[in-house]
């Protein structure tokens, strides 16, 4: 086990893996990283529910616990499924712990969005911008930019999830670092960046903080454009969504069967449902974009900035992502934290 696993590991995160196990009779089925605040997750565990009988408990965990547990676990796994952000799952494919499947519609999927054996696959994505509860600024200018959020008049109302822990903190630090010059070799634009930004007190949570934001406890949140979109239209909350000008990445989520799944055929339905068209289509109601893009309904689109926001977005390489995560994490502790 790497030293950042262990690191989740004697994080207490084991303890997370024993609550699962004591629930385990009681259910049809086990998914590591399905919080029901983030992405929606409730409507489609219910959804999965309801179309195949298999019940799932939500799952608070974040993509770095759920891994250093399935790795804590590998000789007698309790997930049957897992939600990762892309890197956690190539990290998680080398560890052992993912089983291969290629659920229904597995030819819709793009090629660089799977692994071509099954050991996982895109189910949605999201960009990365600046979610902004605009009541909590009070009158203060919403940000436009990296920059922006260096400003005092923003002290304490900045959070990000933890860039070293959770995988949205991870994709904020590498959207930060490509928009002020970086690149995945070099981090060190990202580093000073977040170095830079302890002046203003952010608040740094390793779980999903979508509450909180809503709350106005956080009035400004790294986070993906699909949380600030439900909280806008669905949550009827004074919400914008800014992509920064300087830029900013999108990534993919992707979904896995767990090696040796107590419940693999459980698991198996879950995975079929969240593929096809009613299961995309909740991700796309959720504002996702959902990875069949003929899922995307138009009057969601409608709902999304214009296309020349979305012209910011820079690629990136996934696969190196995944590599230079650890290296990342590690630098991240020592220089900021």
């Amino acid at each position: 086990m790497s030293r950042i696993l262990k690191r989740f590991a004697q994080a207490g995160l084991l303890s997370l893996g024993l609550a699962a196990a004591t629930t385990v009779s009681a259910q049809s089925a086990i998914c590591y990283n399905c919080p029901t605040e983030w992405a929606d997750w409730g409507t489609q565990l219910k959804a999965i529910k309801d179309k195949t009988g298999v019940a799932i408990p939500p799952d608070n965990k974040n993509s770095g616990q759920s891994l250093a547990q399935m790795v804590a676990e590998k000789a007698n796994p309790v997930a049957d499924i897992t939600y990762l952000g892309i890197s956690f799952a190539v990290q998680a494919q080398k560890e052992g712990v993912l089983a291969t499947y290629k659920p229904a519609h597995w030819e819709d999927i793009p090629a660089d969005l799977k692994d071509p054996d099954g050991h996982w696959f895109t189910t949605h994505s999201g960009t990365m911008g600046f979610m902004v509860n605009v009541d909590a600024l009070e009158g203060k200018p919403v940000p436009r930019s990296w920059k922006d959020l260096l400003k005092p008049e923003y002290k304490g109302l900045i959070g990000y999830l933890d860039p070293s822990s959770a995988f949205v903190g991870y994709v904020g630090a590498v959207a930060a670092n490509a928009a002020l010059g970086g690149t995945l070799d070099n981090f060190q634009p990202g580093i000073d960046y977040f170095k830079a930004l302890q002046a203003n007190d952010p608040i740094v949570p390793k779980q999903t903080s979508y509450a909180r934001l809503l709350s106005g406890e956080i009035g400004i949140l790294l986070d993906y454009d699909f949380n600030a979109y439900r909280a806008k239209y669905k949550d009827n909350a004074n919400v914008a969504f800014v992509i920064p000008a300087e830029g900013t990445v999108a990534v993919p989520y992707v979904m896995s069967l767990v090696a040796n799944a107590p419940h693999a055929d459980n698991a198996r339905k879950a995975l079929d449902f969240v593929m096809s068209d009613e299961g995309q289509a909740i991700w796309a109601r959720a504002f996702l974009r959902p990875v069949r893009a003929s899922a995307m309904p138009a009057d969601v689109q409608a709902k999304f900035l214009p296309a020349a926001d979305y012209a910011r977005v820079k690629a990136i390489d996934y696969g190196r992502m995944a590599e230079v995560q650890r290296d990342f994490s590690e630098r991240y502790m020592k220089q900021v934290r």
